[in-house]
């Protein structure tokens, strides 16, 4: 049997990521958990729902007058989320 240089579990891991294609999938629920972080605590108390599905996160806001605004930072939202996992999974934000 031949040798071969050791892995990190890290490695292990992420290459079993890419080889059954769930690597985005992984990352799109990282993105969703940094919400709270993005918006601030305010803002993720005023969000009752948020999921993710195919790089799209719709996101549930009780206020309307936030919704607004969420609305106009659509942009620096998705560049942020998407820098803190790495890699551009995220290209939009619907919101209720």
């Amino acid at each position: 049997m031949k040798r071969t240089e050791a892995k990190s579990i890290a490695e292990i891991i992420g290459d079993f990521m890419q080889q059954e294609d769930i690597e985005d999938a992984v990352l799109e629920q990282k993105a969703l958990r940094l919400w709270g972080q993005v918006v601030g605590p305010g803002v993720n108390r005023m969000t009752t729902e948020r999921y993710v599905d195919n790089g799209v996160i719709t996101v549930k806001i009780t206020s309307a007058a936030l919704r607004n605004d969420l609305m106009l930072s659509r942009t620096a939202i998705i560049t942020q989320l998407n820098q803190l996992v790495g890699k551009p999974v995220i290209r939009e934000i619907v919101f209720r």
